[in-house]
């Protein structure tokens, strides 16, 4: 299985197209309104589907610095939870075209040990497009999806089993525990999503909501597959694909927080610098150079991009090689994160020191009635750092 790690104007326009309701993801919700607690019950309806062709996005600068059930004993933070939210809604497997814009999808209930979480930024991660083309339909979440995994935002409700969260704490993370396994039917792409409390950490003082969404799944990725190849203090290591998500993250990690004795990264010429930049002590132009000739080899390969033989080639005897996409060949394996809150909190102090530090690509972020647009952006695989979409509103 591969493995997942313009116009210009928006026109809002009622079609006749009607997604499946998720009716069964709106039972009764608790909410404590003053000093009472009142039910209400979320309305079951058909999603009402919009139209949108998108504007170019506004220059931006690359920063350097659930699935419901029925409800228990749940604490709101906010009386004003509305019922209904905005959300990017697909019905079919596809392209960028079955993105719709909804501006009346239920906001999820939570589960005991979950948080509601309005959504201040999402970022976008190549699982996404591969998840919507239904690459791994058949380990899928029912359709209609409401897609995005990673989140930065404010929890406005807790569960009655959360103990480390509360009410108006500033979070992040991914939301799907494993990803390619039952991902949530209701994502980051919305004003509300909800999740587990072990997959969500404090956001890192210093750190805006659009730096913490460019996180997630891509720093998780970075530090667990590093901890699974066995990599340590005094190793080297070369990263291919160095300027994207995961790979801009290998670099940082293995150099700042491993102790990697040398680092190496591939990258198109435009992006060497930033290599330098990130810990890379050589930086290699792949539009110029073949990485697999080189007569030095390395105690660990991340292929983040899918080299399949010729990372296998760059690889010292007896090293590993960790394989996010593409042909798996020996010595290396394949590698699928599972989210943790604990790494990112484990990560924070780094991150809190600028030591390690997020990259969001220059072209965004991408504004909420922009999501088509990102994706399309992303599916170039051209993205510097991470995707973003922020504001959320």
């Amino acid at each position: 299985m591969e493995t997942l790690l313009s116009s210009t104007t928006l026109q809002l326009k009622p079609t006749p197209l009607h997604l499946q309701p998720f009716n069964s993801l709106f039972p009764k919700e608790t909410l404590l309104s003053s000093s009472v607690f009142e039910l209400k019950y979320s309305r079951k309806s058909k999603l009402g589907v919009h139209k949108g062709t998108l504007s170019q996005g506004p220059a931006f600068k690359v920063f350097a610095s659930s699935q419901a059930a029925p409800a228990s004993a749940e604490v709101s933070t906010s009386s004003s939870i509305p019922p209904s939210m905005k959300a990017w809604v697909y019905s079919e497997y596809g392209g960028v075209e079955v993105l719709k814009f909804d501006d009346n999808v239920a906001v999820p209930e939570i589960k005991d040990d979950q948080v509601l979480i309005k959504v201040a930024a999402a970022a976008l991660n190549p699982i996404d497009f591969k998840r919507r083309l239904g690459k791994f339909k058949a380990t899928d979440s029912p359709l209609p999806t409401v897609p995005g995994y990673d989140v930065a935002g404010v929890v406005v409700k807790v569960g009655s089993q959360v103990k480390g969260l509360k009410g108006g704490d500033e979070v992040y993370g991914d939301i799907n525990e494993k990803p390619l396994e039952g991902p949530k039917q209701f994502g980051s792409l919305a004003e509300y999503t909800a999740v587990e409390e072990k997959l969500l950490a404090l956001k890192p003082k210093g750190i805006d909501f659009v730096q913490a969404a460019a996180l997630p799944l891509a720093i998780e990725t970075a530090y667990e597959g590093l901890e699974r190849a066995g990599f340590s203090a005094g190793k080297s290591i070369l990263v291919l694909g160095g300027a994207g998500g995961v790979g801009s993250f290998v670099i940082q990690l293995a150099k700042h927080v491993f102790g990697a004795s040398k680092v190496a990264a591939t990258s198109s010429t435009g992006k060497l610098e930033l290599l330098r930049s990130l810990g890379a002590d050589l930086a290699i132009d792949y539009t110029k150079e073949n990485f697999e000739d080189l007569p030095e080899k390395f105690d660990v390969v991340y292929d983040a991009v899918g080299q399949g033989e010729k990372a296998a080639k760059a690889v010292k005897e007896g090293g590993n090689v960790v394989f996010l996409t593409g042909a798996v060949v020996p010595p290396g394996f394949r590698f699928v994160v599972t989210s943790n809150g604990g790494t990112l909190t484990k990560l924070n102090a780094f991150l809190e020191s600028g030591q390690v530090k997020p990259v969001v690509d220059p072209k965004g972020p991408f504004a909420f009635s922009k999501v088509v647009e990102a994706f399309s952006y992303l599916e170039t695989n051209r993205a510097t750092g991470k995707v973003v979409i922020h504001p959320i509103p």
